[in-house]
Parts: C-alpha cells; structure tokens; sequence
C-alpha cells in the first residue's frame, strides 16, 4: 500500500518543489555508469525524478510505485515518454530481465515488516538478471536522525508557482526500536486546506536485516550523503 500522503494529487504536486536539492541521486548515476547497467528497474520512483534523469542518458527504464498520484506527476514530466511506468509495487511487476533495480531515499525504509521486506527482495531478485545488482540506501540507526524531526527544524514556508503558499512540518510522535513514526501537517494557503499526514520508517541496521533470506549477497558498502547505500 502506498503511503497516503504520496497518493494525494495535492501533494504530489507540490513533492519536487519542496524538496528540489536531488543530489542525492548523484551516487546512484555514478554507480549505474560504473556497473555498465543499460537497464534499470527504479522501485518506489515517486515523482520520476531519477527514472527521467536515466532514460534521458539512453538507458531503459521501468519505473514502479504503488502511488498513482505520484505517476501522474512522473508522466507529465520532459522525457517520461521515454519510460516504461507501472502502477503497484514490486510484487506485480511483469517478466523481467535488468541490469540493476534501485531503491532510493526512504524506499527501502517503508517496508516495515519482514514479511514485507522479503516479499519485495524476492520480487527485486526474480527481475534482475543472473548477475543483476540492487542499489538501495538506508539509513544508520546510530546515528539517530530522527532526533532533528521537529516542529522546529522541518518548518517549510515556501510560495509555489500554481499553487500558492504552503507551509509543511514533520514531528516524530513515536519511536519503538527500529520503527520510527512520525506526522505532520501540510497548509495550503489559498484555499485553508490542511492535509496531514502519518508515515512510520524502519531503520535496518544489519547486513541479514538488509538481503540475506532473500537470497541477495551484499557485496559492497558505501557512505552516502543523506545514508548508507549497500547494493548487491
């Protein structure tokens, strides 16, 4: 099921413009050049910012989320054509055969049951090619980030051309060893609406929480900008 804040056409719309700084995606580009991958599987691609950045570099691509108001952004974007979208989630996907999937952000975080997580690995493997790689990042619960998802710190007031004035923030209302949930409101000041929100992130820490049972062997480890990224 797709988080009901990313199936919101109101917010889907507004995702990019909030959030406009993608630099974190630089490290996936760089590993696919690296890997040679000329086929990708994009799994949570959201808004398509990532999907639409490769197919413009001449490499196929399948992007899947399970939140159609997010795809209606992806497909409106320059070079969607170029795409192939699809509409759920890992466990529906068609015959495939790719170089390389990918989990970007907060994608590998939302799976917060095993039965879940194994479930979409699974599905993830049955689409890669024999020697196919999975990049995906998480975040490290030492670090305890969510320390910083305040009220306060997330406080977003920004005027967005076609849609006016919006203010948007997070705050953490639990957080039970590994899962952290959290909630916010979003106001939309032309019209008064408030659209809130709850989400809850797993924090994997582990290299058998990340891959092992579903047959996926991690092989490297690298630090990212916003987290850890492992792949296999």
């Amino acid at each position: 099921m797709p988080d009901p804040i990313f199936d919101n056409p109101r917010m889907a719309e507004i995702y990019d413009p909030l959030d406009p700084d993608r630099s974190d995606l630089d490290v996936y580009v760089a590993m696919i050049e690296e890997f040679g991958a000329r086929s990708v599987l994009d799994i949570g691609c959201g808004t398509g910012t990532l999907a639409c950045l490769l197919a413009g570099r001449g490499i196929e691509v399948i992007g899947v989320d399970p939140a159609a108001a997010s795809l209606d952004v992806a497909r409106a974007k320059p070079g969607a054509e170029r795409v192939r979208w699809i509409h759920g989630d890992a466990t529906i996907l068609p015959e495939l055969q790719v170089d390389l999937a990918v989990m970007t952000a907060n994608v590998a975080q939302v799976f917060v049951t095993d039965d879940s997580w194994l479930a979409t690995l699974r599905a993830i493997r049955a689409a890669l090619q024999s020697a196919g790689r999975l990049v995906f990042e998480t975040r490290d619960r030492a670090r305890r980030a969510w320390l910083d998802w305040t009220r306060e710190k997330s406080f977003v007031r920004m005027d967005i051309p076609g849609v006016g004035v919006v203010e948007t923030w997070d705050q953490v209302t639990k957080v039970d060893g590994p899962l952290v949930t959290f909630g916010g409101e979003t106001t939309f000041e032309s019209d008064g609406a408030v659209i809130a929100s709850q989400s809850t992130l797993r924090f994997r820490g582990s290299r058998r929480d990340h891959s092992r049972p579903a047959g996926i062997r991690i092989s490297y480890r690298r630090g990212a900008r916003r987290a850890r990224s492992s792949w296999s």
